[in-house]
């Protein structure tokens, strides 16, 4: 056996274990750090004999987060009133830079989950007919007639390989429907088109 086919194989190897390695590194790497970020939001320390030395107990920060998070929900569901939340996102809405970062942080979270999911039709929208160049997004709004636009839609597009993306204005002929569910339709966005169901 040469040296040439032992490397390509060790190589080989080597790709295969990345494909395998990579995207549970990935995935654990972003899951442990948003488990961090939320257990940091209330990091309780336990004082010990060794006055240079706390305990932390690790995850007991997330777990008063989420606990916190379901009894807010369960309050304002079942015990008080909607009027209650009315009065305060009224009191909120007359703050005038808390309500840009509030209230677009609630259409956010409420695009991805609850009633209200806006990410839900994915389509394709026709950017440059002379080129025949198309994109893949997420129609968030068909009406903008309160913008004073007829005729026009409002479609979300994702970036590949980042939690960003951009707004773009189009005409409805130019939009065509997407048979696919809308998890399928982002993954194959942000993975640039490289993941996409058999």
């Amino acid at each position: 056996m040469t040296e040439r086919p032992i490397l390509s194989r060790l190589l080989s190897y080597f790709i295969r274990g990345l494909l395998f390695v990579a995207p549970i590194g990935f995935t654990i790497f972003i899951l442990l750090g948003a488990f961090d970020f939320v257990d940091n939001i209330i990091r309780i320390r336990i004082p010990t004999e060794d006055p240079n030395r706390d305990l932390i107990i690790p995850g007991l920060g997330s777990l008063i987060v989420i606990l916190g998070t379901m009894i807010t929900g369960f309050t304002f569901s079942v015990l008080l009133p909607q009027t209650i939340q009315n009065l305060i996102e009224n009191a909120i809405s007359h703050l005038p830079l808390v309500r840009i970062f509030y209230f677009a942080f609630k259409d956010l979270i409420s695009a991805f989950v609850g009633d209200k999911r806006k990410f839900t039709q994915a389509a394709i929208v026709l950017i440059n007919k002379d080129a025949g160049v198309h994109k893949i997004g997420f129609i968030t709004q068909n009406d903008l007639t309160n913008l004073g636009v007829s005729n026009m839609v409002a479609v979300y597009f994702p970036h590949s390989y980042a939690f960003s993306g951009e707004l773009i204005l189009v005409p409805k002929e130019n939009v065509q429907m997407l048979d696919m569910p809308s998890a399928e339709v982002m993954k194959l966005i942000v993975s640039g088109g490289v993941s996409i169901k058999e």
